[in-house]
């Protein structure tokens, strides 16, 4: 398993920085990146959402609990171009969409937040999502769905 100091000296080096260079672009002090890189000291969690943003990662990828950089602001941006035309092979039937009120008064009081965030954060669940938009967008009724959004934006 990769290290949080593994990971932010390798996204470091990609960069072509310095470690004092890059203390000085997020604001750190100067020795910091040194001391975080050494494992001497691990970086507060606001300084680690720093770091996840200026190199464009997630913060799992720079903690070094996924191999996937990919943060959560673009998993699903991935193009649509390279999908097959039709899934390959279904694994398992589909449980009926819940609505959206359903699943947010199911889901608890606060103390469910990071447990929710967790499960948004995992690789399986946005593959899940990805996979079902996927499939909705390429069934007639998504396609009616598209045409419809289409001809709305060419007749403004």
């Amino acid at each position: 398993m990769v290290t949080i100091a593994q990971r932010i000296e390798a996204l470091r080096m990609q960069k072509g920085m310095s470690r004092p260079a890059l203390a000085a672009a997020l604001g750190f002090p100067r020795m910091s990146v040194e001391k975080f890189e050494t494992g001497r000291q691990t970086p507060s969690q606001d300084q680690q959402t720093k770091l996840a943003r200026y190199f464009g990662v997630s913060l799992s990828y720079l903690r070094g609990e996924s191999d996937d950089p990919t943060s959560m602001e673009s998993w699903l941006s991935g193009g649509f171009a390279e999908e097959p035309a039709e899934p390959a092979v279904r694994s398992a039937p589909k449980a009926a969409p819940r609505p959206a009120a359903q699943v947010v008064q199911s889901s608890g009081g606060s103390g469910d937040s990071a447990v929710f965030s967790a499960l948004l954060k995992s690789k399986s669940f946005q593959t899940l999502v990805r996979d079902t938009v996927l499939e909705v967008l390429r069934s007639p009724e998504g396609q009616q769905l598209l045409a419809k959004a289409v001809k709305k934006e060419l007749d403004r």
